[in-house]
């Protein structure tokens, strides 16, 4: 069957909105013939909106790079997660159209690609806050405002993985100590917490996404980025604007 693009891509969408592929076909072209000139921006410009996808890839980054668990982001991962659902449905049953083309088929395994490098990045968002979680489950159930930024489902995982882990040190080590040694939050001046916490005194590179207001760094001095700025500085410094969007870690 002869079909043209038009017409297997509205197929390809049919019931779920646009395909990877229509994102992509729609894309507007680049334009090299004129460069932009540079130019004053106001503070606080704000990027043109970004597809799921692309927001993902940026909260996916920055939770690889903080050393702390940052906020869930439940909404965007569910939305993701019922669009490949979609399309997976839809290009399995234009698999098994005898009257797709040749051509179409090759459109199909493009498509499929393409999730597939959807559903990686989802991996590894989940692990690398799983990651996360497991590390620091104890700090996390003795901090509320960490389980704010958590999903129900990870603030349960938290609590039971300390619970297992508060249970195999007792069973292992501490039941063998005396009474007043057998806990394991002791906060024994000039001795390090035996609570492991996010170390946010670790550099990390950030990028402005938009012009930034001035942050103090640990030398005192102030540090004030323009769009597109990159920087290596300590994570809490840049906390606040990490939680606010105004810069990325990269």
């Amino acid at each position: 069957m002869d079909a043209d693009d038009h017409s297997f891509f509205s197929r390809l969408a049919r019931g779920s909105g646009n395909s990877f592929e229509d994102l992509l076909r729609n894309a507007p072209p680049d334009d090299d013939d004129d460069p932009p000139q540079p130019r004053d921006e106001p503070l606080f410009v704000e990027e043109e909106p970004q597809t799921p996808l692309q927001q993902l890839i940026r909260r996916w980054m920055n939770e690889r790079h903080s050393p702390d668990i940052l906020p869930t982001e439940e909404d965007l991962l569910s939305r993701l997660l019922d669009h490949i659902r979609s399309q997976s449905e839809t290009v399995q049953l234009l698999r098994s159209d005898p009257s797709s083309s040749e051509e179409e088929h090759f459109r199909i395994m493009l498509v499929q690609t393409e999730v597939e490098r959807v559903k990686f990045i989802v991996r590894s968002y989940l692990r690398t806050r799983l990651f996360k979680i497991e590390k620091h489950a104890r700090y996390i159930m003795t901090n509320p405002e960490v389980q704010q930024r958590l999903s129900q489902s990870e603030v349960d995982h938290a609590r039971r993985f300390a619970r297992l882990t508060d249970q195999h040190f007792y069973n292992t080590v501490l039941q063998s100590l005396p009474e007043s040694q057998q806990t394991l939050d002791d906060r024994i001046l000039f001795v390090p917490s035996m609570i492991t916490e996010p170390d946010k005194t670790r550099a990390v590179f950030v990028r402005a996404r938009q012009n930034c207001p001035p942050v103090r760094l640990p030398d005192g001095s102030a540090l004030e980025m323009q769009k597109g700025h990159i920087s290596l500085t300590p994570y809490w410094v840049v906390e606040q604007l990490v939680a606010r969007g105004e810069v990325e870690l990269v």
